[in-house]
């Protein structure tokens, strides 16, 4: 009985790719396979397409096969008595190099309208094709010999040649191979990988390794992150720690993570306390020394508290109960100068108003703005007027809120009593919340809820999988910014 096209599974996934550097390779499931080399192009494709019949004579059934090589592009089915059917095939349009002068003022460019021609009167109905045409396009090799037309003009032909001439050494390179694609290490793919069969990653994994590539690199020069919203419990405090984490993990790149509340901010409170309570103001007053070139650049360490697993650092705000000294814009650039001379990132929380002299000085520094937000309605309206109040301010201000990152968390305050419909209810406020702000900001990224980020110090490692790869994905838009 005979197969249709229709009929043919596209199970395993094969994929011939033949090169112009005079490689090829076959892809079965995502295991690569070399095919052995030719004289010429069209050796090349018949090597490949006899490692595809062998596949197909080993499942004793025909294969669908994705074709492509310099020439274009399209689909094959193999049999395994090596009879070949082409489905489709696409060449690749090529680019026609015309020598035409620059216009000169004393002359122009006409423009060049195209005029269809007259249809005929009447046109005769091509015959049906016979079996053996169809035959023969089933046997013709890959890929289709091409169609001429008769108005296709014909080619240019150059009477006289150019000299040839020596090219530079400068403008050209050996190196021309590209990276190896590292195989899957997730999912089944990478259980089959371990087991021996090298697979292709999945998209998802290719997502998470470009997002970590995006956090790991270095920046010329030292990078600020704010994090604000004028609405307390907004999730800032989460939001510094998790970004501080991510890229000093992944970049190992020197960060510190900075709260600048006006009053006592609660960082400290959600991060690890080192052998000592210095704060910003400690910091501040001996700034002259940290400034110091002869200052060594583990003196840092006196000041701030070293966070050992997630690898960053945090400068705490003033806890003193008794004391009302408010830190001025002055104050903000000393810290600033110190900071950006022992770190490379600095990730700032932030106090609830945004007309207080070091919320002001703090956006004045800042390379990167980043929104967060949980999905409840006085958050989001409260994050929404923050944008709104600096894209009003115009110049350096407007700018980050144009090109700000909002972070919409799932709702806390309630999360651990929801259940059924009101867990559905979270998801559709928290995916309303973040499709408002999409069309204002540069990027807006979801967070799902993580009782692990509800109380007590805040870790990496405490995270769920979804929810580290969510942070990831934050990160990594943040970075973008850069």
């Amino acid at each position: 009985m005979s197969t249709t096209s229709t009929e043919v599974l596209a199970f395993p996934n094969i994929r011939a790719i033949v090169r112009d550097n005079g490689t090829a390779e076959v892809v079965v499931a995502g295991n690569s396979r070399i095919v052995p080399a030719g004289e010429s192009l069209q050796d090349l494709r018949n090597n490949a397409l006899a490692l595809v019949v062998g596949e197909a004579q080993t499942l004793n059934r025909p294969v669908r096969v994705q074709i492509e090589d310099p020439e274009g592009h399209g689909e094959l089915i193999v049999h395994p008595d090596n009879t070949i059917e082409s489905v489709s095939y696409e060449t690749r349009p090529t680019r026609r190099r015309t020598e035409t002068p620059e216009p000169t003022p004393e002359t122009s460019v006409p423009a060049v309208i195209e005029t269809p021609a007259p249809a005929p009167e009447s046109v005769e109905a091509p015959a049906e094709p016979t079996a053996a045409a169809v035959a023969a396009v089933d046997r013709q090799p890959w890929p289709p010999n091409p169609v001429v037309s008769e108005t296709t003009p014909a080619p240019a032909v150059t009477m006289e040649e150019a000299p040839p001439t020596r090219r530079s050494l400068k403008e050209t390179s050996f190196l021309v191979s590209a990276p190896v694609l590292e195989p899957a290490t997730q999912g089944w793919r990478g259980v089959l990988t371990r087991l021996g069969l090298r697979m292709d990653p999945s998209a998802e994994e290719l997502s998470e390794r470009e997002d970590i590539r995006t956090v790991s690199q270095h920046w010329p020069g030292p990078r600020t992150i704010a994090v604000v919203n004028r609405k307390g419990g907004a999730n800032k405090t989460p939001t510094v720690v998790m970004l501080s984490a991510i890229l000093a993990r992944y970049s190992g790149a020197s960060t510190v993570a900075w709260d600048n509340n006006e009053s006592q901010g609660t960082l400290g409170w959600r991060t690890e306390k080192g052998a000592h309570d210095r704060s910003v103001l400690d910091l501040i007053d001996s700034s002259t020394e940290l400034l110091s070139p002869s200052t060594n650049a583990a003196e840092i360490a006196k000041f701030v508290h070293h966070q050992t697993a997630d690898k960053f650092d945090v400068l705490r705000s003033d806890e003193n109960e008794e004391g009302d000294h408010e830190v001025t814009a002055e104050e903000v650039d000393i810290a600033h100068q110190v900071l950006t001379r022992y770190y490379r990132l600095v990730v700032m929380d932030s106090g609830n108003t945004a007309r207080a002299a070091n919320w002001r000085r703090m956006i004045h520094h800042t390379n990167q703005l980043v929104v967060p937000v949980t999905a409840i309605e006085d958050r989001a309206e409260a994050a929404r007027l923050t944008l709104q109040t600096l894209e009003s301010r115009g110049g350096h201000d407007a700018e980050l809120a144009r090109n700000a990152v909002v972070i919409v968390s799932e709702s806390t305050d309630a999360k651990r009593t929801m259940s059924g419909d009101a867990l559905k209810r979270a998801k559709d406020e928290a995916q309303r919340i973040a499709d408002g702000f999409e069309p204002f900001v540069r990027a807006v990224v979801r967070i799902p809820y993580d009782p692990a980020l509800v109380n007590g110090p805040i870790r990496y490692e405490a995270l769920q999988p979804a929810t580290q790869r969510a942070w990831l994905a934050a990160a990594a838009a943040v970075a973008k910014g850069f």
